[in-house]
């Protein structure tokens, strides 16, 4: 089992939150753009956990062991009865009613894609969505990298501060320890 990190951005934060989305996180969504980095190192049985910069520090948005990974489109249609923001297979055409609003079935705001072409989609039961936020005594002690032997620590900005940089754009695999530290937040 392996740990992942993707970033949410603050204005997704601020949008599940002003939607009362508090969870259980059920899935995150991979694509081509900074917003939506690739899932496809990801599978079931990792986690993964979004994170979020609140005033430089790390906040630990939720945990999301992965029971499925599958495109987009077809999480999208048999969750929510939409495919607004999944790219759509070649060949497919989907039904959509007049208004491309969604069926009867409800779904939360974190379901529902950041970008306008979101390709693949990890997906399970998940905690709550809310910031943990990371004690600083172990910010310095997490490392990310694509193997053991690639492990770097995160970036920080003129002031000491985390950078966006550390995490905006990127799939961040972790360390084992670094992993134990993230689940020790959800303990």
């Amino acid at each position: 089992m392996d740990g992942y990190t993707v970033f949410w951005a603050k204005d997704r934060v601020e949008e599940l939150k002003k939607a009362g989305d508090a969870g259980p996180i059920r899935v995150v969504y991979g694509g081509r753009h900074l917003r939506e980095s690739s899932l496809v190192k990801v599978k079931v049985g990792d986690v993964i956990f979004p994170v979020a910069l609140a005033n430089g520090k790390l906040a630990v948005m939720a945990r999301l062991p992965v029971d499925r990974v599958e495109p987009a489109f077809e999480y999208q249609l048999r969750e929510t009865g939409l495919v607004r923001g999944a790219i759509v297979p070649k060949g497919v055409r989907p039904r959509t009613n007049e208004s491309n609003q969604a069926p009867t079935c409800s779904f939360a705001p974190h379901q529902k894609p950041i970008t306008c072409c979101s390709e693949s989609a990890a997906s399970g039961n998940g905690s709550s969505i809310e910031p943990r936020i990371m004690p600083d005594e172990f910010v310095p002690r997490l490392l990310f990298g694509p193997s053991d032997d690639s492990l770097k620590s995160l970036r920080f900005d003129k002031n000491g501060k985390l950078s966006v940089v550390s995490f905006s754009g990127y799939v961040r695999r972790m360390s084992p320890e670094t992993l134990e530290i993230f689940e020790s937040l959800f303990a």
